[in-house]
């Protein structure tokens, strides 16, 4: 470790370690990188997502209640009707003569928990993918959720409620020879890779399970917008960052702490996500086309190449826009990226800024290109080396 880098470091526990942060002074020091060493990043994130205030005197207060309405979330939303007093062999108290399995009454907490089934369904199904380069989220978490392990409470973990809601489907072939083969169609087209369902330790849970108990409350609170595919990717980096602290006593709480800073972000991103928002001065559509109005400002031949081609922004800046980049990069290189995007007091317009450096870095291959091949250059995932400093964007010599 450099002298240089330590002396970044103390900065930062320097400006962390006054009773009242600066978060002027934060932001400028987060928006060059914030050091993974001693959980200065996650607890950087915490603050600049708005998550914690910037008064550490209320810190402990604060923690202790949040994580407690978090614990009421799992209490009140993650649960299947009579499961655990079924096992026990008592009655079934929520299967009467006036809400059962059967019941079709829109108010009928049994039609209700299989409507969250289908919103479950597509959770796990992208959850189960995340990062699949990376074994991290396949992994056991070190911090496993009691409440929901514990065979005595009435709940029971997601991954258990998907297996009971996926129906097993076997095809049934009988050869000339008259020998009959049973084989599983998700199993020969492996629909289901092994490592994706790998089965775990009873009292364990790998950390792509925490990620999709975050997602489904989130849906649960937010009825509105629920689940639409994508967010996973926006909350995997924040998991991460939170379940791989060094220090102990806050990634214990990594879930919870990630469930607000998510739901904080999804708040000033969440408008993305709104197909009825898509053509308003809030919606996507506006910002993929500011990107190409930055591109026409600042590389007037690149932009023109690509209107020729009839290469429209919605081909590529949606996913770069509504993921904040996740999927462009490896996952280093998206923390890195979202230490600058969390401090910058603008940081969606720090986004268009950042698509358009990514424009202007392949412009020499993009000019070169014919549709086609510009079409696939702009698919792949970039990789760049980028030094940011304030009030000037570098990325390989392309400067703003």
């Amino acid at each position: 470790m450099s002298t240089a880098y330590r002396n970044r470091i103390q900065e930062f526990k320097v400006t962390l370690s006054e009773e009242n942060i600066n978060l002027k002074t934060l932001r400028e020091l987060c928006f060059n990188g914030i050091p993974f060493e001693g959980g200065i990043r996650a607890l950087c994130w915490k603050i600049l997502l708005n998550y914690l205030p910037l008064d550490q005197t209320l810190w402990e207060s604060f923690l202790k209640k949040q994580r407690e309405v978090y614990s009421q979330f799992l209490k009140e939303m993650i649960i299947q009707p009579g499961i655990a007093k079924a096992n026990l062999g008592l009655s079934r108290e929520d299967v009467t003569m006036e809400d059962h399995p059967l019941n079709p009454n829109p108010d009928s907490r049994w039609n209700n928990y299989f409507k969250d089934n289908e919103i479950l369904l597509q959770i796990d199904k992208d959850v189960r993918r995340l990062y699949p380069d990376m074994a991290f989220f396949q992994r056991p978490t070190e911090y496993p959720c009691q409440l929901i392990l514990d065979p005595q409470n009435d709940y029971e973990t997601l991954r258990r409620r998907v297996e009971q809601t996926t129906l097993k489907a076997q095809t049934v072939n009988r050869n000339r020879s008259g020998v009959t083969n049973v084989s599983s169609p998700g199993k020969a087209l492996n629909l289901y890779p092994s490592n994706e369902y790998e089965v775990l330790p009873s009292g364990s849970e790998a950390h792509w399970e925490v990620v999709e108990r975050i997602l489904f409350i989130y849906a649960k609170l937010n009825p509105g917008i629920a689940y639409v595919q994508g967010m996973n990717e926006i909350v995997g980096p924040i998991y991460y960052t939170f379940a791989t602290d060094p220090n102990s006593q806050w990634k214990e709480h990594a879930e919870a702490d990630t469930f607000f800073c998510f739901t904080n972000l999804m708040s000033e991103n969440r408008d993305n996500f709104i197909k009825s928002l898509d053509d308003s001065q809030c919606g996507i559509t506006y910002k993929m086309e500011s990107v190409y109005s930055m591109l026409k400002d600042k590389d007037l031949e690149l932009y023109l190449k690509l209107e020729e081609q009839n290469i429209k922004p919605q081909y590529f800046t949606f996913r770069w826009l509504t993921l904040l980049l996740s999927q462009e990069f490896l996952l280093p290189d998206v923390i890195r990226i979202w230490d600058t995007l969390f401090s910058d007091q603008d940081r969606f317009h720090f986004l268009i800024l950042v698509c358009c450096a990514m424009l202007i870095l392949i412009r020499d291959n993009l000019l070169a290109g014919d549709f086609t091949v510009n079409m696939r250059l702009l698919q792949v995932r970039f990789e760049i080396t980028f030094f940011i400093s304030p009030g000037l964007y570098y990325f390989n010599g392309t400067s703003f």
